[in-house]
């Protein structure tokens, strides 16, 4: 049985903005701010972070953040249309995710509980139990179990919940419609929209991490270097040069990494300063 992993985000990237926590609990935030998504300057305490935005690239960039506190409550700043942001009255939360419109938290107990827009039943979490990480795409979420086995619920359109017979799997990590797992031997399976190239890791190897952007898929190697693959559009898949890496996130059209030495480096576009990230320093927060 897997031990309960309960992971917690340093690095997250949207569709235009991106936000990084530091290791004395205060989070950085760059790029749009239209709906005040970036505005996280007085945040205290805080151990994780989350994004939910919408992937798709010719949507809206209305976005909202979501922190996740030492104390097991929850804040959120940003677009709030559906209520999205109401998670003040959260408590005992271990793991937070975000999609578009919605909020996900996870449970010390291992269930999960949901506010924001249910229209595709991605909300529908409130039967699961043994959960140890959860992910949010756009309109689906993903849940790992404790014995490394998925769920999932939400929108299945592409292909993105077929999820059942997965197994041995350590991570999970979900794009626009596609769905991303880290199996216990550092390979990589997918599932979900293909067209982009997106699902193509069946090569990889020595994996420890995985993220997804709207229409690429990026992996962590033991080594500190990075693999990406799918849409290369704005350049969000040219990590081959990097190293020392620790954590990876994928926007829509970029992707941000986190340094050994925490320093973080961005490729993609850039179009609203998402990518703005080289003269931050996290202060080693995930060693």
């Amino acid at each position: 049985m897997m031990n309960q992993l309960w992971p917690r985000s340093t690095i997250v990237a949207g569709r235009n903005h991106t936000v990084a926590l530091k290791s004395d609990g205060t989070v950085l935030a760059v790029g749009d701010n239209n709906c005040g998504q970036c505005n996280v300057n007085d945040w205290r305490d805080i151990v994780s972070v989350a994004v939910g935005n919408v992937h798709k690239a010719n949507n809206t960039g209305k976005a909202h953040t979501v922190g996740l506190k030492a104390d097991g409550t929850v804040i959120a700043v940003g677009w709030n249309n559906q209520g999205q942001c109401n998670v003040t009255d959260w408590h005992d939360i271990v793991a937070v995710t975000a999609g578009w419109r919605y909020t996900i938290g996870l449970r010390s107990d291992g269930t999960a509980l949901a506010v924001g827009r249910k229209n595709e039943g991605q909300c529908d979490v409130k039967d699961w139990n043994n959960i140890v990480m959860i992910s949010s795409g756009d309109w689906h979420t993903i849940g790992l179990k404790t014995e490394g086995t998925v769920v999932a619920a939400g929108n299945n359109g592409a292909g993105q919940c077929d999820i059942n017979d997965w197994h041995d799997i350590v991570s999970v990590a979900t794009g626009y419609l596609h769905t991303v797992g880290l199996k216990a031997d550092g390979t990589v399976v997918t599932t979900g929209r293909k067209s982009e190239g997106q699902c193509a890791v069946d090569g990889w190897r020595d994996i420890i991490a995985v993220a997804a952007g709207s229409y690429h898929t990026i992996g962590l190697k033991s080594d500190g270097s990075v693999v990406a693959t799918g849409s290369d559009k704005y350049s969000q898949c040219n990590v081959t040069d990097w190293r020392n890496v620790v954590a990876i996130s994928g926007g829509c059209t970029h992707t941000v990494g986190l340094k050994k030495d925490g320093s973080m480096i961005a490729v993609g576009n850039n179009e609203y300063g998402q990518c703005n990230v080289s003269s931050w320093n996290l202060y080693d927060s995930l060693i």
